[in-house]
């Protein structure tokens, strides 16, 4: 779907996000040019529109390894300060001419260290850009940080203690991302128990390529408040119109806890997480009342928007304007943002905009 098949009064209606990968949203152009600046020769291609298709075509492999290998070069022009700055404003100003309200950004600062930069370094960076951002876009959108640990690596605790320390400057919270297979979240249990201990906000990327373990340990053993994508939580309901669509008893705790799912459908398409947006259990999920939100994953890799996510589920899953504001309220409602910040927007921004 293009820009031009999104129509105004989707784009217009207030969004609110919740899974969206900071070095997963670059501007091609941003990229091809920082690259020139700091002498990166890797680059697939030298030109914005062919390099935005590489990473597009790159990324829709049905693989998840494969998926987050398209990484290495936006990483790699994210590694000095200016660079960060420049591009998290521009993650912002981008956002906000999309129609999103409100905006949780996550990034991993242990891989943005080869420059020089310290962990604080980064996040300062980070921070400076998005309030920028905020700034250049007349302050129509609220954009927060999540800090991200990697999976397969051994600074969790050291990076949720980064999310601790500052938030109160712009970051919400912790997550951790990376394959799931073969690296659980009960690895990090020390950083999920330190952040408890703090009163700290955390979702964990399970459900996507790995199935219902990864979701209740994510749940039960480590506390998460939401799920990051989560989609793997249908194998836990029974077959679809038939009599015995029932629900088993992690997925029934799921929906009676209200624990948000952060879901991306362009994104699960190309990892193999779903065949088609029409068949996507978001849908289902959505029937169902789990505590269903939408999201980007990342706009370049899945050449997506929010508006464009929005689009394709009316046009391909039969989505009404009607669901597409439950959605949104939904992801606001889960938002990690103090109570009264999230109801603000709820009643003076995202009910009047539908």
């Amino acid at each position: 779907m293009s820009d031009s098949q999104i129509r105004p009064e989707i784009r217009a209606l207030p969004k609110a996000l919740l899974h969206d990968h900071l070095d997963g949203g670059l501007r091609p152009a941003t990229i091809v040019e920082l690259a020139q600046e700091s002498g990166y020769d890797a680059l697939p291609a030298d030109d914005a529109e062919s390099l935005g298709r590489w990473f597009r075509e790159a990324a829709d492999s049905g693989s998840l390894e494969r998926y987050l290998e398209t990484f290495e070069h936006s990483v790699a022009v994210m590694q000095t300060a200016d660079q960060l700055r420049r591009v998290a404003s521009e993650c912002a100003q981008d956002l906000a001419a999309d129609g999103v309200v409100y905006a949780e950004v996550r990034y991993a600062p242990e891989q943005h260290l080869e420059g020089g930069l310290t962990l604080e370094e980064v996040v300062e960076a980070v921070n400076a850009g998005f309030r920028e951002g905020e700034q250049v876009s007349g302050d129509r959108i609220v954009v927060r940080a999540l800090l991200t640990a990697m999976r397969h690596a051994a600074k969790s605790t050291e990076i949720a203690q980064l999310a601790v320390r500052y938030r109160g400057e712009g970051v919400a919270g912790f997550d951790i991302a990376g394959a799931e297979a073969g690296f659980p979240p009960t690895r990090h249990l020390d950083a999920f128990e330190y952040l408890q201990r703090e009163n700290a906000h955390f979702t964990i990327h399970a459900g996507e390529a790995f199935g219902l373990p990864s979701i209740w340990e994510a749940i039960q053993w480590c506390g998460a408040e939401r799920l990051g994508h989560g989609v793997r939580i249908v194998d836990d309901i029974g077959e679809f119109g038939k009599p015995d669509e029932k629900l088993g008893l992690l997925a029934a705790y799921v929906r009676d806890r209200r624990i948000p799912l952060e879901m991306c459908p362009s994104s699960n398409l190309q990892t193999g997480a779903a065949e088609s947006i029409a068949d996507h259990p978001i849908t289902r999920l959505k029937d169902l009342r789990f505590r269903v939100t939408v999201n980007t994953d990342n706009r370049l890799m899945s050449g997506t928007s929010m508006s464009r996510e929005m689009q394709l589920l009316v046009d391909e899953a039969g989505w009404t304007v009607d669901d597409l504001r439950w959605v949104t309220i939904n992801a606001m409602k889960s938002a990690f943002l103090p109570f009264d910040e999230r109801l603000a927007i709820i009643d003076d921004i995202i009910k009047p905009g539908y």
